[in-house]
């Protein structure tokens, strides 16, 4: 498809500044936030920065920029990974912000839903549910700035997906603006709608290629009455999912958070963020992090199950939160994993997802390709294990900059990536779990998708967006 990066005359800036207000458009140096890219390896461009606080405005934006042939680049935290909000190729689009659309609608406590515009920053939503005593389960690292319009866009996973799902399954409709400027607006908070097909999955994942989700309803849930978490130590992978199935059978789904960390990984996070303590007095290859959530006694059914784990052989060792702040502590060696890999010059961050069944392959795998490659690369592995999500992420040897290194071995950049991507077809594994495609994987997601999705995708992207004008190069190269 031909992307839509037309000159922007004029004539087309100045109605959209007449359209949005003094107040709804900024450039240049006003700008720099939008052009960021987290992990520092792309930087965005655009002749304009429009932010409308209506549904109306977006649409009226879309359609003047559709009839110009003028590239949308749709904008809400920032927060992704993959290059998806960003415009790295040309500066002859407009990036069009969601952040002025950030109000909270309604709460309907009989439906247990609510109703939140694009914009609004995931915590936040988070504070709206707890008024009522309610909660929406959708969490990750960078609730307190992404926002939910992105979360929906890329169809986020976080910490929950083991018991509540994506965010597509705590979606129960979308509001959205169409390539042509069209208005889908499907609030409604029904639990059945078999009528055709269903445009709010499809747009739920799209990543601004088909429309810009301009609100959402969601679904709350009841705050469980106790939380217990706990830390164990374990001595390989294949432990940590054998531990997963024998306190399953005692706790059902009450399992709200699983999460695989390595000996190397939490080492890593602490040389960054020394005021954590260390959980055990001795060092441990690997690291289960469980949360259970549930009625009242939950956390004597996992101390019961852990005791039997302990018995069989699941698991070397294990600490129980007895407060908040131990239970934060814990918490914080999870959650500050992505900045100390990029504070320890991460140069590969894989999002990978195997079948449960075949994590702990893909992971021996994936480190012996690695070490063939190079022996020194250190590799911090983690992930969500109970969806059979792992990050591996790659850095240079001890002591060698990143920098210094991808100048110096290009080559190894791009093999420690392909062999993720081989690994993971071998294991009938997906290049991304989480984050999405984006502008950073589209030539990946070429060369290892099936052929009749992808004719699929392409088919899908011409029958929405045939001036290709929504988030062009993102998804379909």
């Amino acid at each position: 498809m031909t992307e839509a990066f037309n000159q922007l005359d004029d004539a087309l800036l100045d109605n959209l500044k007449h359209l949005l207000g003094s107040t709804g458009w900024k450039s240049g140096a006003e700008a720099t936030r939008h052009f960021e890219d987290p992990r520092g390896r792309f930087e965005g461009k655009a002749s304009l920065i429009v932010m409308p606080e209506t549904t109306e405005q977006v649409s009226e934006t879309v359609k003047m920029c559709n009839t110009a042939r003028v590239a949308i680049v749709p904008f809400s935290g920032g927060t992704g990974v993959v290059a998806g909000q960003l415009s790295p190729t040309s500066d002859n689009a407009i990036v069009l912000s969601l952040e002025r659309m950030n109000k909270i609608r309604d709460v309907l406590l009989d439906d247990s839903v609510l109703v939140a515009e694009a914009g609004c920053i995931l915590e936040n939503i988070h504070h709206a549910a707890a008024e009522h005593d309610l909660m929406f389960p959708l969490s990750m690292a960078s609730k307190g700035s992404c926002c939910i319009g992105g979360n929906l866009a890329t169809n986020a996973g976080g910490i929950q997906v083991v018991r509540h799902g994506n965010a597509r399954d705590l979606c129960l409709g979308v509001e959205a603006v169409l390539p042509d400027g069209t208005i889908y607006s499907d609030l409604s908070p029904l639990r059945k709608n078999n009528t055709g097909y269903d445009l709010r999955h499809l747009l739920i994942g799209s990543e601004g290629t088909l429309g810009i989700i301009t609100a959402a309803t969601l679904l709350l849930k009841p705050v469980d009455p106790e939380t217990t978490t706990v830390l164990c130590a374990l001595k390989s992978p294949a432990a940590a999912l054998a531990l997963f199935k024998n306190v399953r059978k005692h706790l059902g789904e009450s399992i709200s958070a699983l999460e695989l960390m390595s000996g190397f990984g939490i080492d890593l996070v602490r040389s960054h963020f020394p005021a954590l303590i260390a959980p055990f007095s001795e060092e441990h290859d690997w690291f289960l992090l469980l949360e259970a959530s549930g009625p009242l006694g939950i956390g004597e059914r996992l101390e019961a199950a852990l005791e039997q784990s302990i018995e069989a052989g699941l698991l070397v060792d294990a600490v129980i939160a007895q407060s908040d702040t131990q239970r934060q502590n814990l918490w914080d060696l999870r959650e500050n994993t992505p900045e100390a890999n990029r504070l320890a010059g991460a140069f590969c961050n894989s999002d990978t997802s195997v079948p449960i069944s075949q994590v702990h392959g893909f992971i021996e795998t994936t480190e012996t390709m690695l070490a063939e490659i190079h022996p020194d690369l250190r590799i911090n592995t983690y992930g969500h294990i109970g969806d059979g999500n792992i990050h591996h992420n790659v850095l240079p040897p001890e002591g060698i900059p990143k920098k210094d290194f991808i100048t110096s071995h290009p080559e190894i950049v791009d093999a420690v990536r392909m062999s993720i991507n081989i690994a993971t077809a071998q294991y009938q594994g997906s290049i991304s779990a989480e984050h999405g495609i984006g502008r950073l994987k589209p030539q990946d997601l070429e060369m290892f998708a099936n052929p009749g999705k992808l004719d699929s995708l392409r088919n899908i992207k011409r029958a929405f967006d045939p001036h290709n004008v929504m988030n062009p190069g993102v998804i379909v190269p």
